[in-house]
């Protein structure tokens, strides 16, 4: 199996491997020296996202800040991304529904968008070949896409392949601050075609700061934590016997979230050491008009990033004014109740301890 990380349309059939897609990044208020790769690093992967962010046109009226707290969240405002985003095409009720070859798709992006094609090579080794071009809806330095099998035609849906896929890319980029990303209908995926994200940041996301408890460790050695005093309830996998277990865990996991028809937001992290995975009713809360006027119209979508503690904002005065009370207002209306947490949590261990296979 491949990973694609690309842009657009895929008109000759590719060969397999893994493909990059383009969507780099806007100025920062955070020093951008810390925000570029090491300029030691040599990994392929990395070199690509340099390369692609470099080529990237900046939106004007883009910044970051750091929100002062304890908490640690980071500001990113991008005015009218809202309205180069493309919109959602499917039902955002539903976390699993079928690929729809009418509805937009990665089979309709252009060739020159792909980065790269990221694959196993015969020595076991991660190979890669490069382009670069950027994206319409950028928001880190170096963000991209990671699609799996794209002429596949994957519906959004994690499997056991493809998550291997995403967490050995974060491996082999070979840093902390290359992480991955993973929305699932229902939980702000707007594109039902199967694909991660991926961006640079040198700062250390809120999430990657909570303190956490041990809940399980299973037979592998993998750990199963969950979030102590963190505004979105989630869960941390880590350890194991070796990279493999850990990524069928997770994915086990996510498996058995989207079969229950649960939406979650998954967060690499740590070159894949650690993966949080993060639940969510946001949608479902605002369907049924429980959530604030005031949130609502600030149009902010609590997808994989958010939720991990770095928010992208689309109006100046929400960055403007943002501080850690109206963040922790919002990100406390995406998640779900402690009941409800508790209970999916313990299905989730029920069906890892007794085996599950996806």
């Amino acid at each position: 199996m491949f990973l694609d990380l690309v842009l657009r349309r895929v008109q000759i059939a590719p060969p397999p491997g893994l493909y990059l897609y383009s969507c780099t990044s806007p100025a920062s208020q955070i020093d951008l020296r810390r925000c570029h790769p090491p300029t030691d690093q040599t990994t392929a992967i990395m070199a690509a996202t340099k390369a692609a962010a470099a080529a990237t046109v900046y939106p004007d009226a883009a910044f970051v800040k750091s929100i002062p707290g304890r908490y640690g969240f980071i500001a990113h405002l991008i005015e009218g991304r809202d309205l180069k985003k493309r919109p959602t095409e499917f039902r955002i009720d539903e976390v699993l529904q079928p690929f729809d070859e009418n509805k937009f798709n990665f089979t309709k992006i252009g060739q020159e968008e792909v980065l790269f094609r990221f694959q196993e090579s015969d020595n076991g080794n991660a190979s890669v070949i490069t382009s670069e071009s950027p994206n319409v809806s950028p928001i880190g330095y170096g963000h991209v896409l990671l699609i799996p099998c794209v002429l596949d035609c994957l519906p959004q849906r994690i499997n056991k392949e493809s998550f291997f896929l995403a967490m050995s890319m974060a491996k082999e980029a070979n840093t902390p601050y290359f992480r991955v990303g993973y929305n699932s209908l229902g939980a702000f995926a707007t594109i039902n075609h199967l694909h991660f994200q991926a961006f640079y940041l040198a700062e250390t996301f809120a999430v990657e700061k909570a303190p956490i408890q041990t809940i399980a460790t299973l037979k592998t050695g993998v750990k199963i934590c969950r979030l102590v005093d963190y505004p979105v309830r989630g869960l941390l996998f880590a350890g194991g016997s070796n990279f493999k277990d850990l990524s069928d865990t997770v994915s086990a996991a996510c498996i058995f979230l989207q079969d229950s028809g649960i939406p979650y937001n998954v967060l690499i992290s740590d070159s894949g050491g650690r993966i949080f995975l993060l639940l969510q009713c946001f949608a479902e809360k605002r369907s049924r008009g429980e959530v604030s006027q005031e949130i609502v119209e600030t149009q902010m979508n609590p997808a994989a990033w958010e939720l991990s503690g770095y928010l992208v904002m689309k109006r100046r005065k929400d960055f403007e004014e943002a501080s850690e009370d109206t963040v922790l207002s919002f990100l406390n209306q995406t998640s779900v109740s402690a009941s409800i947490f508790g209970g999916i949590s313990e299905s989730i261990l029920e069906a890892l301890c007794d085996g599950f296979q996806p």
